[in-house]
């Protein structure tokens, strides 16, 4: 079994690099850069699209030709704003100078050429909540599949305030049978507040195949390749964690664990 809990390599560059081939399935890329101001990342797109989130601070980014200039305005990923964010299409390349410390997201997934690179955000992004009481979370949809802005990807950010759950109830979604459910691979990128917190997240099956319950620290990415995967913080301390989603078909339906699904409907009967 792949190690699902993939610790960030050093603190400084590319300190994630989540592939189809390193995360052994199809679809989903998570890569992710801590820049200082001047220092570049670039890389060429091939035969994925990329959404480059600017999780933390300023950069100048340019895409597929277009110069976009200097993006980024959320500092503190804890100021629960919308990002600013860019897509990119296939076969193109794309730069990222940084011109503050930064934190960039780059999110990758199967996709054509036929989209041109273009800034999806903030602007079409609203912060909205989710759940109730302790399951009480804010979502950021960045690429979700009502934003006809990708061909695959799908991508959120969810901010937890300290003491809540989220992916909660526990749900799945690794089957493709539309339109009860799509099988999307994910990546949950963490961050913590105060940062030397942790978080609890627990990927498990209904038949016992995979469960394993991990404890996530502030910039830890855990891989979701199938089964339930709600996720929590301890009273004190904040989590955000950005989604990257994608599979045969963008589309994202899912079905709650049978044993609490009872939450689900209670809450919203």
């Amino acid at each position: 079994m792949v190690e699902l809990l993939r610790k960030p390599a050093g603190l400084n560059g590319k300190i994630h690099d989540i592939t189809p081939a390193s995360a052994n399935w199809g679809f989903v890329g998570f890569g992710l850069y801590k820049l200082g101001a001047g220092d570049e990342a670039r890389e060429v797109t091939g035969d994925r699209e990329v959404i480059l989130v600017l999780v933390e601070g300023k950069a100048q980014i340019t895409a597929a030709g277009q110069a976009f200039g200097v993006l980024g305005e959320r500092m503190d990923v804890f100021e629960r704003t919308p990002p600013h964010c860019v897509y990119v299409p296939g076969g193109a390349d794309w730069s990222a100078v940084a011109t503050t410390a930064c934190t960039l997201a780059v999110c990758s997934a199967p996709g054509g050429t036929d989209r041109g690179a273009a800034i999806i955000g903030p602007a079409g992004i609203a912060t909205t909540p989710r759940g109730t009481g302790a399951n009480t979370r804010y979502i950021n949809n960045i690429a979700m599949e009502d934003r006809d802005v990708a061909d695959s990807l799908l991508v959120t950010e969810v901010f937890t305030p300290d003491g809540n759950w989220s992916s909660y109830p526990p749900h799945r979604h690794d089957e493709d049978d539309y339109p009860r459910m799509t099988y999307l691979e994910e990546t949950y990128y963490h961050r913590l507040n105060p940062s030397q917190g942790y978080g609890i997240q627990r990927v498990f099956t209904q038949d016992g195949s995979l469960d394993e319950t991990m404890a996530v620290s502030n910039e830890d990415v855990v891989l979701v390749p199938k089964g339930h995967h709600p996720c929590g913080v301890p009273y004190g301390y904040e989590m955000y964690y950005l989604n990257v989603m994608a599979g045969p078909r963008r589309a994202w339906r899912f079905e709650n664990h049978p044993d609490h699904d009872w939450i689900y409907q209670r809450d919203n009967g």
